[in-house]
């Protein structure tokens, strides 16, 4: 295992940085999410990683060993799992997994005893001889991952290894993959475009978006303390409403956000807690079994078109009726305040 340090990283493809001067620790063991858009920088920095791109600046350790030079990437300690999975269709699940074992000239009983072993440990042991056509998605998923483990890396590295999987797999799969993970407690870098897996696997968060950071932290920091507009917006679902009030007791130009799921009818929200309330004028209600999900806009707001949303539990049963206005309201503890210049968190 091993800890990963990046220093000052740029990657640029002619005018466009695809990676702009990323500074970043990873400790050993972490489970570290890369999230972000397309085009955001992620797959970049992690392909630099792992020798795959060479950056244009910047350092890259692994170890303690710097790695941004010529260092290849079988030399690097690192296993990585690709979106295609990249297995070998003639080849059976047990020859897939052999193979970067067979490459090393690793003796045949040992070669026996490690893929047994990683099947195992994912529950593939009845597939061995079947090839990938016959098998699901996750299970091929499993097989791409056993052929990682068997490499005994020091790092892995997962782009999007997901994906492809529909959602009821997606589930299953990301819990197979974080018991895995802290089972073997192998320093782990994943990239995805998706916040439920993002915040459903890692133990910090990396938000990129055009090559730069915008915010590191747990999956709780991220969602309760953005650190910006952006970042409050990109994780959430539904995203985190941000509304422009005029309120002299706050700076000018300041930006109130809250989450759907803290925009509450006001005698629900109001119960024993200091609350800011609003009037809601509700354009339609959205029924999702556990949730409602009603969207309107506030009279007092500067941008009366703009939407918001409230999100309420279906313990909530209280009549909401579209075209009406009502009160809402939102605990003071649960406010955040921004710079609508900036986009900056303002801490009052």
């Amino acid at each position: 295992m091993a800890g990963i340090e990046i220093r000052s990283l740029r990657k640029h493809f002619g005018d466009l940085h695809a990676v702009d001067g990323v500074d970043l620790s990873i400790d050993d063991g972490e489970f570290l999410v890369l999230l972000g858009s397309s085009g955001s920088g992620k797959t970049t920095l992690l392909r630099m990683i792992a020798g795959l791109e060479r950056p244009t600046s910047g350092e890259i350790r692994i170890g303690g060993e710097r790695v941004d030079g010529d260092v290849p990437p079988r030399a690097r300690g690192i296993a990585m799992v690709f979106q295609s999975y990249a297995l070998y269709p003639h080849r059976t699940v047990f020859q897939n997994i052999a193979f970067p074992l067979e490459a090393s000239r690793v003796p045949r009983k040992q070669i026996e005893e490690k893929v047994r072993w990683a099947a195992e440990m994912f529950s593939i042991s009845r597939y061995m001889d079947r090839y990938p056509r016959q098998l699901s998605g996750g299970e091929r998923q499993r097989v791409a991952l056993c052929r990682a483990l068997v490499r005994d890396p020091k790092v892995f590295l997962l782009d999007e290894p997901l994906a492809n999987l529909d959602a009821k797999l997606r589930n299953t799969a990301r819990d197979d993959l974080k018991r895995f993970q802290r089972r073997i407690q192998t320093t782990t870098v994943y990239v995805t475009h998706d916040q439920v897996e993002a915040m459903g696997l890692g133990d910090r968060i990396v938000v990129m978006e055009r090559g730069k950071v915008r915010q590191i932290g747990t999956p709780q920091e991220v969602y309760e303390e953005p650190v910006d507009t952006f970042v409050a917006t990109f994780v959430g679902q539904p995203p985190m409403n941000l509304l422009e009030v005029s309120d002299p007791s706050l700076p000018p130009r300041t930006l109130l956000g809250f989450r759907p799921e803290h925009f509450l009818p006001k005698g629900v929200a109001a119960a024993g807690q200091d609350v800011r309330t609003f009037r809601f004028a509700v354009r339609r209600v959205e029924y999702l079994g556990s949730d409602r999900y009603v969207y309107g806009s506030v009279v007092e707001s500067g941008a009366p078109d703009a939407t918001i949303i409230a999100k309420l539990p279906a313990t909530i049963t209280a009549a909401i009726p579209e075209g009406e206005t009502h009160e809402f309201a939102v605990p003071r503890r649960a406010l955040r305040y921004f710079d609508a210049e900036t986009g900056l968190r303002r801490r009052l």
